[in-house]
């Protein structure tokens, strides 16, 4: 899968150990919008998808991810690699620990009707819903995100990964 960019913070000089959690998200277009998960709450977007679980492909985890967030089921035979951001920086939680991601990202075709979403805790809390909306709308929110609990980076890495869709012309004219 190809790189897509790296986002490396240089803040883990002190670091004396790593926790690594990847993840993986699904790109799901339709015309000129994209699904995406809105975050009522704190008002930002980011691809449907999550962890990795152990024993889990990426292929695997995204179509979980994305039909717990979003309930969308993702068609199998659609999947396409699209590319990976790879994110380092030292942990919030602790300062000498570095946290370090690959995001993987595939382009997908979603079956049938939407059903139920099974947020977690935290994703209710938030009031996660489904959007479909223009990416330059995404974008915007997400470069203009006032409060939240989630570091910034994440919600540029989906602003840059909206810009490279649009950029290669992935979406309808």
């Amino acid at each position: 899968m190809r790189l897509l960019f790296e986002m490396d913070q240089k803040d883990y000089g002190n670091c004396t150990h790593s926790f690594v959690r990847n993840s993986a998200r699904s790109i799901i277009l339709k015309g000129k919008k994209v699904a995406m998960i809105h975050s009522t709450k704190y008002d930002y977007y980011k691809f449907p998808g999550g962890g990795i679980e152990n024993g889990e492909s990426p292929v695997e985890a995204m179509i979980r991810e994305t039909r717990e967030e979003s309930g969308l089921i993702v068609r199998p035979d659609s999947v396409k690699e699209y590319g990976y951001v790879h994110r380092i920086q030292r942990s919030d939680m602790d300062e000498t620990e570095c946290f370090i991601q690959d995001n993987y990202y595939y382009l997908c075709e979603t079956a049938g009707e939407t059903g139920l979403q099974a947020l977690d805790d935290y994703e209710a809390e938030e009031a996660f819903s489904l959007e479909y909306v223009e990416p330059d709308v995404a974008i915007r929110k997400n470069r203009n995100v006032v409060q939240s609990p989630h570091p910034p980076i994440m919600f540029e890495r989906e602003a840059r990964v909206l810009e490279l869709l649009i950029t290669e012309g992935l979406f309808d004219r």
